[in-house]
């Protein structure tokens, strides 16, 4: 598949989640159109890791900690990208948690709460402080992770569901709220992406729910999951990389308030 080539030179994205499989490979994508990487993630030790990949672009790379349970954490997150790079043009508003896989009335009430803690209201703080930061440079871009999950209801998902849809509606009113600035405001919900360990944690906690939805062995899951797809495939996390480059680049600057939606095909 052929991949769009941008000029992000001299730009600097920062993302959130820098240490997962979607931030990793987002920050590759961007990185080898040059920009410049600020990572945040709670995991330092996967964050030192894309770091050192990253090298092989020649751009400059911050692998900063950051928990999106703070206001403070945040914060100090971006002040930090702010005083290494001068400027962020883009933020990648990508880290969440999936969840525990259960029926809505055994569904975890902790486990609940913590997935809104971190899927809605870190995502609430990365938004707020990236709007602060983007009106101070004078404009730029922000694209939120919300799922496919967020726009189907997949059983069995009660917290995830919710907190996507919800991410899928603060982005169309951020949209709304940040245009006067020139601040373009889009979501990405991601389906079956894979193969990883999301993929496979997926398949596996779905099989033990024991619903009427899928099968008990989880490799029959997988294959039930794959046919609902129209291309019978999984969506890959290059095609997520893409579709962030894409709603960050000036060929989309016509673009606000937008689910794009990975579905594995095409």
């Amino acid at each position: 598949m052929a991949t769009a080539t941008y000029n992000f030179s001299n730009k600097t994205i920062l993302i959130t989640g820098g240490a997962g499989d979607i931030g990793r490979a987002t920050a590759h994508r961007f990185a080898s159109n040059g920009a410049n990487i600020a990572l945040l993630d709670l995991n330092t030790t996967k964050m030192a890791e894309v770091a050192i990949e990253l090298k092989e672009y020649n751009t400059k790379i911050a692998a900063l900690t950051c928990n999106l349970t703070g206001s403070d954490d945040v914060d100090r997150a971006f002040a930090a990208a702010i005083k290494q790079f001068g400027i962020v043009d883009y933020v990648f508003n990508n880290a969440g948690y999936q969840g525990a896989f259960a029926k809505t009335d055994e569904y975890p009430e902790d486990d609940f709460q913590k997935v809104i803690e971190i899927n809605l209201v870190g995502a609430y703080r990365v938004l707020k402080a990236a709007a602060r930061c983007l009106k101070q440079s004078g404009g730029g871009a922000i694209v939120n992770t919300a799922s496919y999950a967020g726009v189907v209801s997949p059983p069995n998902m009660l917290a995830y569901g919710a907190s996507k849809f919800a991410v899928i509606g603060m982005t169309q009113t951020a949209a709304k709220d940040l245009a006067p600035h020139k601040i373009r405001v889009n979501a990405l919900s991601p389906a079956l992406i894979g193969p990883g360990y999301m993929w496979t944690r997926q398949t596996e906690l779905q099989a033990a729910t024991q619903s009427q939805y899928f099968d008990a062995d989880p490799k029959i899951v997988e294959q039930q999951m794959i046919a609902s797809v129209p291309m019978r495939r999984l969506g890959s996390l290059e095609e997520v990389a893409n579709g962030v480059a894409f709603l960050m680049s000036d060929e989309a600057s016509y673009i606000t308030g937008f689910n794009l939606e990975i579905t594995g095909g095409h």
